[in-house]
């Protein structure tokens, strides 16, 4: 056992290569920004005064363009449009993820609206025991005492941490201001009364949240392993993901948005835009651009270092960013914080340990996958992880 952590914590394995570590720390750095610049976006009313669905368009168009540029630079237009139409059912296929993440998305600017940075991460590392218990039922993957330590203990964190927040808001009345997003409506009826419960309104979108990441992240797997789309390369698969994406989040402002009931959704879009250009929400666009940027690093994190790496990450954000949050937005860390912090990230490193993944029954050459025909023994468990990282942060890709 001791050992192998050892080997888990040996610095040449975490960082093979000379840019291993500004990978690292961008990786990082770039997953932190996400939650304090919106948290920064918000009015003092926790609403935003800008439309958060045209914000999340703006944000795949931009992913969908690097995308193809990428793809670009090694294949002519010739190619791409003849791969384009022999994968077209691939294309199908990758409506159902591109769905579930177009959900994930703007949810995330409603759980940001009701929860501090720190607490939404938090309560996020939820995924990973739904992952488990996943994993458990439909592919008969028999969990260790390890793993199922891990989850009650990742499940233990997040309980204090929502105990905290339920306690807090318990004190007075909820205010619901007009929160942008497409599900608003339905808080306005839901709730009306007083904030009396651990469960509530804010940790079922945020249980939704985690839920869609998950079985979204299934449904990849599923196409990963599937034969259409062993030969399908990364970045063209990338661009359908995002072509899909952007077609859901313009069903979802024109049908669904409820945001700004009296503007069409042109007017919506194009004032939004206008609030970026004009430089007046600075921070609309630099969230754009962040959320665009995590992909490209996290493809290069996944492709370039072992996945107990990311589990390194994953404690270190919960803890800048609640160091952060209280210098940026006096968010006080509270003991609550604290406990729950050291919980869930001792969890999720027990869990990385012997994690939880059904690894495909071929090798293929998909750099996703970071597949390898030549893997020792020593660092197994570190290549199964990193299939089943991909597969949990493909949502931002």
């Amino acid at each position: 056992m001791l050992s192998s952590l050892r080997r888990q914590i040996n610095l040449k394995d975490l960082f093979p290569t000379r840019w291993s570590f500004v990978i690292f720390i961008s990786y990082m750095g770039l997953f932190i920004n996400q939650g304090l610049l919106v948290t920064g976006s918000k009015t003092s009313t926790h609403s935003y005064n800008y439309n958060t669905i045209v914000v999340v368009l703006l944000t795949e168009f931009v992913k969908f363009i690097t995308a193809v540029t990428i793809y670009r630079q090694t294949h002519s237009f010739s190619q791409m449009k003849k791969e384009i139409v022999d994968n077209q059912r691939v294309l199908i296929l990758y409506f159902i993820p591109s769905a579930l993440y177009c959900l994930y998305n703007n949810l995330a600017f409603i759980n940001l609206s009701s929860y501090d940075p720190t607490t939404y991460f938090l309560l996020l590392q939820f995924r990973v025991v739904v992952t488990g218990i996943i994993f458990q039922f439909l592919f008969n993957k028999r969990l260790t005492r390890l793993q199922w330590l891990s989850l009650f203990l990742l499940a233990s964190g997040c309980i204090i941490k929502q105990f905290e927040h339920s306690s807090l808001s318990s004190s007075s009345s909820i205010k619901i201001s007009n929160i942008n997003s497409t599900l608003s409506r339905l808080n306005q009826h839901i709730i009306s009364t007083k904030h009396h419960s651990l469960v509530n309104i804010h940790l079922i979108w945020i249980l939704v949240q985690v839920f869609c990441s998950c079985f979204a992240g299934v449904y990849n797997e599923y196409l990963l392993k599937s034969d259409r789309t062993t030969q399908v390369d990364t970045m063209l698969q990338n661009s359908f993901m995002y072509i899909n994406s952007i077609i859901c989040n313009l069903i979802l402002l024109i049908y669904f948005d409820y945001q700004q009931p009296t503007l069409s959704s042109i007017d919506k879009f194009f004032n939004t835009l206008n609030l970026i250009l004009s430089g007046k929400q600075y921070l609309i666009l630099l969230i754009i651009i962040n959320n665009a940027a995590v992909g490209i690093v996290t493809s290069l994190f996944l492709k370039s270092m072992t996945s107990i790496l990311k589990t390194f990450a994953s404690a270190l954000e919960l803890l800048f960013t609640s160091i952060l949050a209280w210098i940026f937005f006096n968010i006080p860390v509270s003991i609550y914080t604290f406990t729950a912090i050291f919980i869930v990230s001792t969890a999720v490193y027990l869990y990385s340990i012997n994690p939880v993944v059904n690894l495909p029954k071929t090798t293929t050459t998909n750099v996703l996958t970071n597949s390898s025909i030549h893997i020792n023994n020593d660092d197994m468990n570190s290549k199964k992880l990193n299939i089943g990282n991909e597969q949990e942060r493909r949502l931002i890709v």
